[in-house]
Protein backbone atom coordinates (compact mmCIF):
# COMPACT_ATOMS: atom_id res chain seq x y z
CA UNK A 1 0.00 0.00 0.00
CA UNK A 2 1.07 3.36 -0.84
CA UNK A 3 2.40 5.60 1.50
CA UNK A 4 3.20 9.54 2.48
CA UNK A 5 2.36 12.45 0.55
CA UNK A 6 1.60 11.45 -3.05
CA UNK A 7 -0.17 14.48 -4.37
CA UNK A 8 3.09 15.78 -6.74
CA UNK A 9 2.87 11.74 -8.44
CA UNK A 10 2.19 11.71 -11.96
CA UNK A 11 -1.36 10.60 -12.58
CA UNK A 12 -3.27 7.55 -14.27
CA UNK A 13 -6.63 6.96 -14.48
CA UNK A 14 -7.26 2.91 -15.48
CA UNK A 15 -10.86 2.79 -17.52
CA UNK A 16 -12.25 -0.47 -16.55
CA UNK A 17 -11.93 -2.59 -13.62
CA UNK A 18 -11.02 -6.04 -15.78
CA UNK A 19 -8.34 -7.93 -15.80
CA UNK A 20 -5.88 -5.53 -18.32
CA UNK A 21 -7.04 -2.53 -16.25
CA UNK A 22 -6.38 -4.42 -12.90
CA UNK A 23 -2.97 -5.38 -14.33
CA UNK A 24 -2.23 -1.87 -16.11
CA UNK A 25 -3.26 -0.49 -12.36
CA UNK A 26 -0.53 -2.72 -10.97
CA UNK A 27 1.97 -1.93 -12.57
CA UNK A 28 1.92 1.71 -13.36
CA UNK A 29 1.16 1.85 -9.38
CA UNK A 30 4.94 0.12 -9.20
CA UNK A 31 6.24 2.27 -11.25
CA UNK A 32 5.76 5.22 -9.32
CA UNK A 33 2.18 7.13 -10.86
CA UNK A 34 -0.93 7.51 -8.69
CA UNK A 35 -3.44 5.61 -10.37
CA UNK A 36 -7.30 5.28 -9.54
CA UNK A 37 -9.28 2.31 -11.93
CA UNK A 38 -12.65 3.63 -13.00
CA UNK A 39 -15.25 0.69 -12.97
CA UNK A 40 -18.86 1.44 -14.30
CA UNK A 41 -19.97 -1.87 -12.38
CA UNK A 42 -21.16 -1.32 -8.73
CA UNK A 43 -18.92 -4.00 -7.60
CA UNK A 44 -15.30 -5.82 -9.05
CA UNK A 45 -17.67 -8.85 -9.31
CA UNK A 46 -16.19 -10.51 -12.37
CA UNK A 47 -18.24 -12.78 -14.73
CA UNK A 48 -18.46 -16.41 -13.68
CA UNK A 49 -16.09 -18.14 -16.24
CA UNK A 50 -12.91 -19.59 -16.45
CA UNK A 51 -9.80 -18.08 -18.12
CA UNK A 52 -6.77 -19.57 -19.77
CA UNK A 53 -3.50 -18.05 -19.02
CA UNK A 54 -0.45 -19.25 -21.23
CA UNK A 55 3.54 -18.74 -20.30
CA UNK A 56 3.46 -15.70 -21.78
CA UNK A 57 1.11 -14.06 -19.99
CA UNK A 58 2.34 -15.90 -16.56
CA UNK A 59 5.60 -14.53 -17.37
CA UNK A 60 4.00 -10.67 -17.45
CA UNK A 61 2.61 -11.18 -14.73
CA UNK A 62 5.66 -11.91 -13.38
CA UNK A 63 6.96 -8.32 -13.63
CA UNK A 64 4.51 -7.23 -10.96
CA UNK A 65 5.20 -10.17 -8.73
CA UNK A 66 1.65 -12.30 -9.47
CA UNK A 67 3.57 -14.97 -11.50
CA UNK A 68 3.95 -17.43 -9.16
CA UNK A 69 0.42 -16.73 -7.44
CA UNK A 70 -1.61 -17.70 -10.57
CA UNK A 71 0.91 -20.70 -11.27
CA UNK A 72 -0.42 -21.94 -8.02
CA UNK A 73 -3.71 -22.25 -9.23
CA UNK A 74 -3.19 -25.08 -12.14
CA UNK A 75 -5.02 -27.98 -11.55
CA UNK A 76 -2.65 -30.95 -11.89
CA UNK A 77 -3.12 -32.74 -15.20
CA UNK A 78 -0.92 -34.59 -17.54
CA UNK A 79 -3.04 -35.11 -20.69
CA UNK A 80 -5.95 -34.37 -22.39
CA UNK A 81 -7.83 -34.74 -26.09
CA UNK A 82 -9.35 -33.64 -28.46
CA UNK A 83 -13.06 -35.29 -29.32
CA UNK A 84 -15.78 -35.58 -31.37
CA UNK A 85 -19.41 -35.65 -29.78
CA UNK A 86 -19.44 -39.52 -29.93
CA UNK A 87 -16.53 -39.72 -27.67
CA UNK A 88 -13.90 -40.65 -30.07
CA UNK A 89 -10.59 -38.95 -29.47
CA UNK A 90 -8.44 -37.16 -31.98
CA UNK A 91 -5.51 -36.53 -30.69
CA UNK A 92 -4.14 -36.57 -27.25
CA UNK A 93 -2.49 -32.87 -25.86
CA UNK A 94 0.27 -33.58 -23.27
CA UNK A 95 1.71 -30.63 -20.64
CA UNK A 96 4.75 -31.59 -20.55
CA UNK A 97 5.09 -30.82 -24.10
CA UNK A 98 4.10 -27.54 -23.60
CA UNK A 99 6.76 -27.01 -20.92
CA UNK A 100 9.09 -28.13 -23.03
CA UNK A 101 8.52 -26.11 -25.65
CA UNK A 102 7.05 -22.72 -23.93
CA UNK A 103 8.59 -23.25 -20.34
CA UNK A 104 5.09 -23.74 -18.72
CA UNK A 105 1.77 -25.26 -19.15
CA UNK A 106 -1.36 -23.12 -19.89
CA UNK A 107 -3.30 -22.46 -16.33
CA UNK A 108 -6.90 -22.17 -16.33
CA UNK A 109 -7.82 -19.96 -13.31
CA UNK A 110 -11.46 -18.38 -12.20
CA UNK A 111 -11.76 -14.83 -13.27
CA UNK A 112 -12.37 -13.93 -9.75
CA UNK A 113 -9.05 -15.72 -8.22
CA UNK A 114 -7.30 -13.32 -10.60
CA UNK A 115 -9.31 -10.40 -10.24
CA UNK A 116 -8.99 -10.60 -6.59
CA UNK A 117 -5.09 -10.96 -6.79
CA UNK A 118 -4.84 -7.78 -8.69
CA UNK A 119 -6.96 -5.87 -6.88
CA UNK A 120 -4.99 -6.22 -3.65
CA UNK A 121 -2.19 -5.06 -4.98
CA UNK A 122 -3.55 -1.86 -5.24
CA UNK A 123 -3.78 0.61 -2.56
CA UNK A 124 -6.89 1.01 -0.26
CA UNK A 125 -9.41 3.78 -2.12
CA UNK A 126 -7.51 3.12 -6.13
CA UNK A 127 -10.30 1.25 -7.23
CA UNK A 128 -13.75 3.41 -7.43
CA UNK A 129 -16.75 1.39 -8.88
CA UNK A 130 -20.29 2.71 -10.10
CA UNK A 131 -18.35 5.55 -11.84
CA UNK A 132 -18.61 5.43 -15.87
CA UNK A 133 -15.99 7.64 -17.50
CA UNK A 134 -15.71 9.09 -21.13
CA UNK A 135 -12.81 10.43 -22.15
CA UNK A 136 -13.59 14.44 -23.45
CA UNK A 137 -10.15 15.35 -24.38
CA UNK A 138 -7.40 12.99 -24.81
CA UNK A 139 -4.62 15.51 -24.15
CA UNK A 140 -1.27 16.30 -25.36
CA UNK A 141 1.68 14.29 -24.39
CA UNK A 142 4.12 16.62 -25.58
CA UNK A 143 2.09 19.70 -23.65
CA UNK A 144 2.90 19.21 -20.01
CA UNK A 145 -0.49 22.17 -19.70
CA UNK A 146 -2.82 19.68 -21.69
CA UNK A 147 -3.83 16.83 -19.71
CA UNK A 148 -6.46 14.37 -20.44
CA UNK A 149 -9.96 14.71 -19.17
CA UNK A 150 -12.47 12.70 -18.42
CA UNK A 151 -16.14 12.88 -17.82
CA UNK A 152 -17.42 10.47 -14.77
CA UNK A 153 -20.90 9.63 -13.94
CA UNK A 154 -21.98 8.10 -11.41
CA UNK A 155 -24.28 4.93 -12.58
CA UNK A 156 -24.45 2.71 -8.97
CA UNK A 157 -23.49 3.94 -5.34
CA UNK A 158 -19.99 2.87 -4.91
CA UNK A 159 -19.12 0.12 -2.37
CA UNK A 160 -18.37 1.19 1.41
CA UNK A 161 -15.14 3.25 1.86
CA UNK A 162 -15.07 4.89 -1.87
CA UNK A 163 -17.69 7.27 -1.88
CA UNK A 164 -18.09 9.34 -5.36
CA UNK A 165 -17.62 13.11 -5.43
CA UNK A 166 -21.13 13.42 -6.78
CA UNK A 167 -23.60 10.85 -4.83
CA UNK A 168 -26.26 12.43 -6.94
CA UNK A 169 -25.20 11.37 -9.86
CA UNK A 170 -24.03 14.71 -11.67
CA UNK A 171 -20.89 14.48 -14.19
CA UNK A 172 -17.79 15.13 -12.16
CA UNK A 173 -14.91 16.29 -14.58
CA UNK A 174 -10.94 15.01 -14.04
CA UNK A 175 -7.77 15.34 -15.54
CA UNK A 176 -4.68 13.31 -15.97
CA UNK A 177 -1.08 12.90 -17.09
CA UNK A 178 -1.70 9.61 -18.52
CA UNK A 179 -5.15 7.52 -19.51
CA UNK A 180 -5.47 3.73 -20.07
CA UNK A 181 -8.74 2.57 -21.91
CA UNK A 182 -9.34 -0.97 -20.85
CA UNK A 183 -13.20 -0.89 -21.10
CA UNK A 184 -13.95 -3.43 -23.56
CA UNK A 185 -15.03 -5.17 -26.93
CA UNK A 186 -17.23 -1.93 -27.77
CA UNK A 187 -14.94 0.56 -26.11
CA UNK A 188 -16.41 4.21 -26.46
CA UNK A 189 -13.30 5.39 -25.91
CA UNK A 190 -11.87 3.71 -28.87
CA UNK A 191 -14.80 4.83 -31.10
CA UNK A 192 -14.13 8.38 -29.94
CA UNK A 193 -10.12 8.32 -30.23
CA UNK A 194 -10.62 6.70 -33.97
CA UNK A 195 -14.44 7.52 -34.94
CA UNK A 196 -13.19 6.39 -38.44
CA UNK A 197 -12.70 3.00 -37.84
CA UNK A 198 -14.83 0.26 -38.67
CA UNK A 199 -14.33 -1.24 -35.31
CA UNK A 200 -14.60 -5.20 -34.58
CA UNK A 201 -16.82 -7.58 -37.05
CA UNK A 202 -18.85 -10.34 -35.55
CA UNK A 203 -17.14 -13.29 -36.58
CA UNK A 204 -19.98 -15.71 -36.83
CA UNK A 205 -19.49 -17.59 -33.43
CA UNK A 206 -21.14 -16.74 -30.15
CA UNK A 207 -19.85 -18.58 -26.72
CA UNK A 208 -21.44 -20.18 -23.30
CA UNK A 209 -19.42 -20.47 -20.26
CA UNK A 210 -19.60 -21.39 -16.63
CA UNK A 211 -18.22 -22.96 -14.16
CA UNK A 212 -19.70 -25.53 -11.96
CA UNK A 213 -18.86 -28.18 -9.22
CA UNK A 214 -17.32 -31.59 -10.74
CA UNK A 215 -19.46 -34.29 -11.78
CA UNK A 216 -18.94 -37.59 -9.69
CA UNK A 217 -17.81 -38.94 -12.93
CA UNK A 218 -14.94 -36.79 -12.77
CA UNK A 219 -13.27 -34.41 -15.69
CA UNK A 220 -10.28 -34.52 -17.76
CA UNK A 221 -9.45 -31.71 -20.12
CA UNK A 222 -10.61 -31.94 -23.44
CA UNK A 223 -12.05 -30.06 -26.18
CA UNK A 224 -14.48 -31.35 -28.62
CA UNK A 225 -15.44 -30.62 -31.75
CA UNK A 226 -18.94 -30.91 -33.79
CA UNK A 227 -20.88 -29.26 -36.62
CA UNK A 228 -20.16 -26.02 -36.04
CA UNK A 229 -20.02 -26.64 -33.01
CA UNK A 230 -17.60 -26.71 -29.89
CA UNK A 231 -17.51 -27.54 -25.85
CA UNK A 232 -14.55 -27.37 -24.06
CA UNK A 233 -14.35 -28.67 -20.21
CA UNK A 234 -11.40 -27.55 -17.92
CA UNK A 235 -10.86 -28.75 -13.97
CA UNK A 236 -10.32 -26.13 -11.86
CA UNK A 237 -7.87 -26.27 -8.56
CA UNK A 238 -10.51 -26.04 -6.28
CA UNK A 239 -12.54 -28.97 -7.58
CA UNK A 240 -14.49 -26.97 -9.91
CA UNK A 241 -14.94 -27.05 -13.83
CA UNK A 242 -14.97 -24.26 -16.22
CA UNK A 243 -16.97 -25.32 -18.91
CA UNK A 244 -17.61 -23.44 -22.39
CA UNK A 245 -18.89 -23.87 -25.76
CA UNK A 246 -19.47 -22.27 -29.35
CA UNK A 247 -21.76 -22.27 -32.52
CA UNK A 248 -22.49 -20.66 -35.56
CA UNK A 249 -25.33 -18.44 -34.90
CA UNK A 250 -26.62 -15.10 -35.82
CA UNK A 251 -25.39 -12.50 -34.03
CA UNK A 252 -27.80 -10.77 -30.52
CA UNK A 253 -29.64 -14.10 -30.38
CA UNK A 254 -31.20 -15.02 -27.35
CA UNK A 255 -32.81 -18.75 -25.87
CA UNK A 256 -36.50 -17.78 -25.35
CA UNK A 257 -36.40 -20.52 -22.51
CA UNK A 258 -32.83 -19.59 -21.31
CA UNK A 259 -29.57 -20.54 -22.59
CA UNK A 260 -29.08 -23.92 -20.60
CA UNK A 261 -31.86 -25.43 -22.49
CA UNK A 262 -30.22 -24.05 -25.80
CA UNK A 263 -27.08 -25.64 -24.59
CA UNK A 264 -28.70 -29.14 -23.77
CA UNK A 265 -30.37 -28.80 -27.00
CA UNK A 266 -26.91 -28.46 -28.74
CA UNK A 267 -24.68 -30.87 -26.76
CA UNK A 268 -26.91 -32.82 -24.35
CA UNK A 269 -26.15 -35.72 -26.73
CA UNK A 270 -22.24 -35.43 -26.36
CA UNK A 271 -20.45 -37.66 -24.24
CA UNK A 272 -19.50 -37.79 -21.13
CA UNK A 273 -19.33 -35.40 -18.58
CA UNK A 274 -20.83 -33.10 -20.97
CA UNK A 275 -24.15 -33.87 -19.56
CA UNK A 276 -23.80 -33.88 -16.38
CA UNK A 277 -22.46 -31.01 -16.33
CA UNK A 278 -25.16 -28.84 -18.09
CA UNK A 279 -27.49 -31.11 -15.26
CA UNK A 280 -25.24 -29.75 -12.38
CA UNK A 281 -25.20 -25.84 -14.00
CA UNK A 282 -27.73 -23.47 -12.39
CA UNK A 283 -29.96 -21.61 -15.46
CA UNK A 284 -28.94 -17.95 -14.25
CA UNK A 285 -25.49 -19.00 -14.07
CA UNK A 286 -24.61 -19.36 -18.17
CA UNK A 287 -22.87 -16.50 -19.57
CA UNK A 288 -23.97 -16.29 -23.81
CA UNK A 289 -21.79 -13.53 -25.86
CA UNK A 290 -21.05 -13.06 -29.22
CA UNK A 291 -17.70 -12.98 -30.42
CA UNK A 292 -16.25 -10.08 -32.06
CA UNK A 293 -12.74 -9.92 -33.61
CA UNK A 294 -10.82 -6.47 -34.87
CA UNK A 295 -10.32 -7.78 -38.75
CA UNK A 296 -8.58 -4.21 -39.48
CA UNK A 297 -5.74 -3.18 -36.86
CA UNK A 298 -6.68 0.74 -35.71
CA UNK A 299 -3.29 2.74 -36.92
CA UNK A 300 -1.97 3.13 -33.67
CA UNK A 301 -2.94 1.26 -30.12
CA UNK A 302 -2.96 5.01 -28.62
CA UNK A 303 -3.94 8.73 -29.34
CA UNK A 304 -3.04 12.24 -26.92
CA UNK A 305 -2.33 10.77 -23.80
CA UNK A 306 -4.55 8.10 -23.42
CA UNK A 307 -3.75 4.42 -24.57
CA UNK A 308 -6.03 1.73 -25.21
CA UNK A 309 -5.37 -1.95 -24.27
CA UNK A 310 -6.91 -5.48 -24.89
CA UNK A 311 -10.17 -5.80 -25.96
CA UNK A 312 -10.76 -2.37 -26.18
CA UNK A 313 -8.12 -2.42 -29.20
CA UNK A 314 -7.41 -5.93 -30.40
CA UNK A 315 -10.62 -8.05 -29.68
CA UNK A 316 -10.28 -11.65 -30.85
CA UNK A 317 -11.58 -14.88 -31.41
CA UNK A 318 -10.99 -17.20 -28.41
CA UNK A 319 -9.40 -20.06 -29.46
CA UNK A 320 -5.91 -19.58 -28.79
CA UNK A 321 -6.87 -18.17 -25.28
CA UNK A 322 -5.24 -15.28 -25.59
CA UNK A 323 -7.53 -12.79 -25.30
CA UNK A 324 -6.54 -12.85 -21.95
CA UNK A 325 -2.96 -12.93 -22.06
CA UNK A 326 -2.66 -10.13 -24.50
CA UNK A 327 -4.40 -7.64 -22.64
CA UNK A 328 -2.40 -8.50 -19.20
CA UNK A 329 1.28 -8.22 -21.88
CA UNK A 330 -0.38 -4.77 -23.28
CA UNK A 331 -0.42 -3.88 -19.68
CA UNK A 332 3.01 -4.97 -18.20
CA UNK A 333 4.55 -3.53 -21.43
CA UNK A 334 2.50 -0.20 -20.44
CA UNK A 335 4.38 -0.34 -16.99
CA UNK A 336 7.53 -0.66 -18.03
CA UNK A 337 7.23 2.23 -20.51
CA UNK A 338 5.08 4.76 -19.18
CA UNK A 339 6.35 5.11 -15.58
CA UNK A 340 6.59 8.17 -13.58
CA UNK A 341 9.98 9.54 -14.97
CA UNK A 342 9.04 8.52 -18.69
CA UNK A 343 8.66 10.79 -21.41
CA UNK A 344 5.05 10.23 -22.61
CA UNK A 345 5.14 11.13 -26.28
CA UNK A 346 8.29 8.40 -26.42
CA UNK A 347 6.66 5.84 -24.72
CA UNK A 348 3.32 5.97 -26.00
CA UNK A 349 4.30 5.89 -29.50
CA UNK A 350 6.45 2.73 -28.39
CA UNK A 351 3.77 1.26 -26.81
CA UNK A 352 2.01 1.22 -30.66
CA UNK A 353 5.25 0.38 -32.12
CA UNK A 354 5.65 -3.01 -30.20
CA UNK A 355 2.23 -3.95 -29.80
CA UNK A 356 0.13 -3.59 -32.90
CA UNK A 357 1.97 -5.56 -34.65
CA UNK A 358 2.16 -8.55 -32.53
CA UNK A 359 -1.77 -8.17 -31.03
CA UNK A 360 -2.35 -8.21 -34.87
CA UNK A 361 -0.85 -11.51 -35.60
CA UNK A 362 -2.32 -12.96 -32.60
CA UNK A 363 -6.00 -12.04 -33.99
CA UNK A 364 -5.14 -13.32 -37.53
CA UNK A 365 -4.26 -16.66 -36.02
CA UNK A 366 -6.79 -17.00 -33.59
CA UNK A 367 -9.55 -16.17 -36.74
CA UNK A 368 -7.78 -19.22 -38.43
CA UNK A 369 -8.24 -21.95 -35.65
CA UNK A 370 -11.79 -20.60 -35.25
CA UNK A 371 -12.82 -20.49 -38.56
CA UNK A 372 -11.75 -24.88 -38.32
CA UNK A 373 -14.50 -24.94 -35.92
CA UNK A 374 -17.46 -23.75 -38.40
CA UNK A 375 -17.29 -26.74 -40.45
CA UNK A 376 -20.68 -28.03 -40.64
CA UNK A 377 -21.03 -30.15 -43.71
CA UNK A 378 -20.25 -33.93 -43.13
CA UNK A 379 -17.33 -34.33 -45.86
CA UNK A 380 -15.62 -31.17 -44.18
CA UNK A 381 -15.74 -32.55 -40.53
CA UNK A 382 -14.75 -36.03 -41.99
CA UNK A 383 -11.76 -34.01 -43.73
CA UNK A 384 -10.75 -32.04 -40.53
CA UNK A 385 -11.05 -34.79 -38.40
CA UNK A 386 -8.68 -37.14 -40.71
CA UNK A 387 -6.02 -34.01 -40.87
CA UNK A 388 -6.37 -33.66 -36.67
CA UNK A 389 -6.21 -37.25 -35.77
CA UNK A 390 -3.26 -38.00 -38.82
CA UNK A 391 -1.05 -35.01 -37.26
CA UNK A 392 -1.62 -36.11 -33.77
CA UNK A 393 -0.38 -39.58 -35.14
CA UNK A 394 2.67 -38.67 -37.28
CA UNK A 395 3.69 -35.11 -35.40
CA UNK A 396 2.36 -34.82 -31.57
CA UNK A 397 3.65 -31.58 -31.19
CA UNK A 398 2.34 -30.01 -34.27
CA UNK A 399 -0.76 -28.29 -32.31
CA UNK A 400 1.54 -26.40 -30.10
CA UNK A 401 3.25 -24.80 -33.18
CA UNK A 402 0.16 -22.03 -33.70
CA UNK A 403 1.75 -20.53 -30.51
CA UNK A 404 5.05 -20.21 -31.44
CA UNK A 405 6.23 -17.15 -31.47
CA UNK A 406 3.44 -16.17 -28.59
CA UNK A 407 3.84 -18.40 -25.47
CA UNK A 408 7.46 -18.05 -25.26
CA UNK A 409 7.03 -14.32 -24.90
CA UNK A 410 8.51 -12.60 -22.00
CA UNK A 411 8.18 -8.63 -21.17
CA UNK A 412 11.15 -6.51 -22.48
CA UNK A 413 14.37 -6.43 -20.97
CA UNK A 414 13.54 -10.04 -19.10
CA UNK A 415 14.73 -13.53 -19.60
Amino acid sequence: MASGDTSNQPTALVIGGGIGGLTAAVALHQAGRRVTVLERAPALEPVGAGIGLAPNAQRALDAIGAGDAVRAMAAWQSEGALRLPGGRVLARTDTRAAVRRFGGPVVVAHRADLIGLLADRLPAGAVRTGMAATVTDPGDPADPHHPAHVRLTATAPEAPGHPTDDPAGHPTDLTADLIIAADGIHSATRRALFPNHPGPRYTGLTTWRFVVPAPACGVDPHETWGPGTLWGSQPLHDGRVYAYASAVVPAGGRAPDGERAELVRRFGGWHRPVPDLLAAVDPADVLRNDVYAMDRPLPAHHRGRVALLGDAVHPMAPNLGQGGGQAIEDAIVLGLLAGADADLVAALAEYSRVRLPRTAEVVRRSARVARLTTWRSAPARALRAALLAGTARLAPDLALRALDGIADWSPPGRP
